[in-house]
Order: structure tokens, then sequence, then C-alpha cells
């Protein structure tokens, strides 16, 4: 059972409580490219991205929110390190949340003047810890980023913004090692009512990140902890939006769209079903439907293990069974299966 958590607005999309889970993403487009920017994130969105982060590291970076507002409706985040000035002006200028360590921002009169703009505009701040970047002194005490440190870092910040009466608060305590994660979240999870933004930091390539985000978030939304989510990948941000899209299917929180099945083939399989099914999963990113569609190699992995699947088709000699619920439709030649597939597809 999902933890009801505490409710944060960021603009037009509210995280915590029972509102979806929201996926997010971040720019990998120099600051200064505008243009760039701007067509990522319209990208992204119709990807099915919620929130969408960039780099603001000066202030000539902050003007890029008006293009922005102009071209997509998921909010932005302006991700600020160290200078309190830039999360200042990032406010005033539109940003819809900051993503920012208190703790790292110089003495507590600048902590408190980011907090007096956000509290007078709305505007909630992420606490961003990480693993590769703790401050000194929690280093010192822990000796290593382990999971009690991520903890305390995090528990630093939040007392700080909490000294001023600041609750607007989201939190996020990301690792490059996926057991630390899972613990470090768990600790908050116990500890706070504050939405909590999951991600493993710095998780890798395609394969291997996507692997470490699908252990990392997956197991800690199986066990009821999350409120948004981020897959971080060294690759297309493309790819981080449909990550997050599968993880959140096979956690069973995400109910838009269709959701593919398929066997993983054995001697029995006379069709080319690892092409097909590569190329059911894309034509599937544009159909809006939520159905279950089963991409099977034989009639014994067929309609009978895959019954529950409201499309699919199963591989025989060169021709594949359509079938419906588990009821066989009728026979479909190789060369036609996966058009044939889609053509009753439209039709539901």
């Amino acid at each position: 059972m999902r933890k009801l958590t505490k409710q944060v607005k960021i603009s037009n999309v509210v995280i915590g409580g029972n509102n979806p889970i929201a996926i997010q993403s971040m720019s990998n487009i120099p600051s200064d490219n505008f243009d760039g920017i701007v067509k990522q994130a319209i990208e992204l969105e119709n990807l099915g991205c919620d929130i969408f982060r960039i780099a603001v590291p000066n202030l000539e970076a902050i003007r890029v929110i008006d293009l922005l507002k102009k071209n997509v409706k998921m909010p932005i985040v302006a991700d600020i390190h160290f200078d309190y000035k830039i999360a200042i002006e990032a406010a005033n200028a539109g940003f819809d949340k900051i993503r920012i360590n208190p703790g790292n921002i110089g003495d507590e009169s600048r902590v408190k003047a980011v907090v007096d703009i956000c509290k007078s505009k709305n505007i909630p701040i992420r606490i961003g810890v990480n693993g590769g970047s703790l401050e000194k002194h929690i280093l010192e005490k822990y000796k290593m980023p382990t999971a009690k440190a991520l903890f305390s870092s995090a528990k630093y910040h939040i007392d700080l913004l909490e000294k001023f009466d600041f609750n607007n608060i989201v939190i996020s305590v990301k690792s490059s090692s996926v057991k630390t994660m899972i613990e470090s979240y768990t600790m908050l999870s116990n500890s706070y009512d504050y939405p909590l933004h999951l991600g493993v930091t710095e998780a890798g390539t395609f394969r291997t990140g996507i692997i470490k985000s699908a252990i990392g978030i997956g197991g800690l939304l199986l066990s009821g902890i999350g409120d948004t989510i981020r897959v971080s990948l060294t690759d297309n941000p493309t790819n981080e939006i449909l990550a997050a899209k599968d993880i959140l299917k096979a956690t069973d929180n995400y109910k838009s769209g269709p959701n593919l099945i398929s066997c993983p083939t054995c001697g029995r399989t006379k069709i080319d079903l690892i092409s097909i099914s590569n190329q059911v999963e894309k034509r599937l990113l544009a159909i809006d439907k939520n159905i279950t569609v089963a991409v099977m190699g034989c009639v014994v992995n067929g309609p009978g293990e895959a019954r529950e699947a409201d499309i699919g088709i199963a591989g025989g000699d060169k021709e594949a069974l359509l079938f419906k619920k588990g009821k066989i439709i009728r026979k479909i030649n190789e060369e036609n299966i996966i058009d044939e597939l889609f053509k009753e597809i439209e039709k539901m």
C-alpha cells in the first residue's frame, strides 16, 4: 500500500497523496541553447514527461523560462548549485520549483532569502541530496556516503528550511548504489511525510542504467514509497521517459497506454518473434489505449498463457494465430502479422 505523503503543488501538477506518480527528466542541452532546450521539452512532454528540469548555472540561463512557458504546459524546475541569487531570480522569473541544497548556498540569511521568495510565490523547493556531493561535516562523521549519511544530509537541509517555517518541500536522496539508495529512501519515508523524488544517480548507460533504476525505483514503489521519479541515463532523455513509464507499468502505477507482454522464444518458435516484438513495441508508442498486447512464440505459450491479454498473436509455422482474451479469431500469414494485429487494435 502506497504511503500517503503531503501534497505539493508544482504549477499544474500535484505530487504526493493519492496523485499519480509523476515522471521527470532533465535537459541535456547546453544552457545557452534556448531553442534546443525548448525543442527537447516539447518532445519529452509529448512522450509523457510530467515535470522538466533544466540546469541554471548563471543568470543568463534563466531567460529560457519565457520560451518554455510559451511552448509546454508541464512545470519547469530550476536546478541550482551554490548561488542563492540565481535561485531568487529563477523564482522571480517564473520557474515552478527550485532544486537546491539549502546548506550549500551560504549562511542562514541567504537560505531565508530563498525561502522568503519561494513562500511568496508558493514555489516548492526540492532538497536534492546526492551521494557524490555530501557536506564535509557529514562525510567526516560517516566516512563515506552510506544510507545514514544521505539521510543525515537530508535532515540537515530539512531542518534549515523548517527553521524558517517552510514545508513546501520535496526530497531526494540519490546514490549510484541501488542498495544504499533503497535504504536511504526507506529511512526518509519512515521519518517524514514529505513527498519523495526517486532516482538512482549516475545509473549508467541505457542497459545498466535501466536495470539499476528498475531495481531501485521499482523496489521502492512496490514498497509504497515514492511520489515522482526520474530514470537517470547516460543517453537521450527520451529513453528516460520511456523507461520510467515501463517501470510504472511494471509496478501497476501507470494506467495509460498499452502494455506489451512477449515470450522469450524457444525451440518451438518458427516465426521471427524478436523482430516482430520490437516492431510491435515501437508501433505501440503511438497507441493511447489501456490494453495488454501479447506477442507469443507458439500456440503453447499463446492463447493459453496469455489468455488475460486483450489481444495478441501466437506464432505457428510461418503464420500466427490472432486471439482476443484467449479466444482465437483467425490465422494470419507471417508477412501480414503486424499490420493485421494493429488493424484489430485500432478497432478496439
